[in-house]
């Protein structure tokens, strides 16, 4: 079973950029469904962005197309989320979530998460 930790989190002004990272042990990222979520307070946790298992489909949010890139680093085992032209709306707890079967599309059926790392983008 895997576990994940994400880090790179933090404080940012508006247009800047963070890279957020999330690292797994236990099991490798090869056979997983992978995605990032965020919530914000007060507000549902929504599904951002998925990488296939086979790390060759992608799919985006609206809200952050054109400026975030979900990608993994099979050596490090480790998945990534760099997000560009980071606006004050995108403040919220950041996590990176993993599943194992089925369509990768439901986003309610990631079963594996992270604790979660904060993004606070100022104005």
């Amino acid at each position: 079973q895997v576990q994940l930790v994400e880090s790179g989190g933090g404080s940012v002004q508006a247009g800047g950029s963070l890279r957020l990272s999330c690292a797994a042990s236990g099991d490798t990222y090869s056979s997983y469904c992978m995605a990032w979520f965020r919530q914000a307070p007060g507000k549902e946790r929504e599904g951002l962005t998925l990488l296939h298992p086979d790390g060759g489909a992608t799919h985006y949010h609206d809200s952050v197309k054109g400026r975030f890139t979900i990608s993994l680093d099979n050596a490090k085992n480790t998945l990534y989320l760099q997000m560009n032209s980071l606006k004050p709306e995108d403040t919220a707890m950041y996590f990176c979530a993993a599943r194992d079967g089925g369509s990768c599309y439901r986003w309610s059926q990631y079963n594996h998460w992270g604790q979660g790392t904060q993004v606070t983008v100022s104005s």
